[in-house]
């Protein structure tokens, strides 16, 4: 078993709790916010990631970091689950549990995650025709729209839905005309 899905069987619980206890006090949209905007924070920073990760920083300095980084940006309830990570030395776990996190509430609320990798930015109109056509794709009530630029894709979009890929690149077009004249 791989050292990746021993972290998502530990991390799993916490999610759980996390999104059951997130609907009895009913704070489910509150909770996802918070959550993304965590990841978003430390995915901006290595260093916070470290901290976070490394053993030899003691449980109280820790807490003070996340105190000290999340206290006005989340409300309690999660600054307090963020601590109880902390006291069980599995604050390591955070992105996976987030992750988990928004993949259980996602499904509750019926919402279908769609990564966007574009070579320039979408604009509003562009965002929402996308999101209606997915929804009448999937038939799904509501789309969260994750939006990737990257440049390496020269120009056009890939749409991630699931496990189905639809690559309009121009990257995408020339390595399917590379893979095609190899062929030949």
């Amino acid at each position: 078993m791989s050292s990746q899905s021993i972290m998502y069987k530990v991390a799993t619980p916490y999610a759980e709790a996390l999104l059951e206890l997130a609907k009895a006090y009913k704070m489910l949209p509150n909770t996802a916010k918070d959550l993304s905007n965590i990841s978003m924070i430390l995915s901006n920073s290595i260093d916070l990631q470290k901290s976070l990760s490394n053993p030899l920083i003691s449980i109280i300095a820790k807490k003070n970091i996340l105190e000290q980084l999340f206290k006005d940006q989340v409300n309690d309830f999660v600054l307090n689950f963020l601590l109880v990570l902390v006291d069980r030395r599995r604050i390591f776990l955070l992105n996976i549990v987030i992750e988990k996190y928004l993949e259980l509430a996602y499904r509750i609320e019926s919402t279908v995650v769609i990564n966007l990798f574009t070579a320039s930015a979408f604009n509003e109109m562009q965002q929402d025709a996308l999101i209606e056509k997915i929804k009448a794709m999937t038939n799904s009530q509501q789309v969260k729209l994750v939006i990737t630029i990257d440049p390496n894709l020269i120009g056009g979009f890939v749409i991630k839905v699931g496990s189905k890929v639809i690559d309009t690149s121009l990257a995408g077009k020339l390595k399917q005309m590379s893979f095609y004249l190899n062929q030949i």
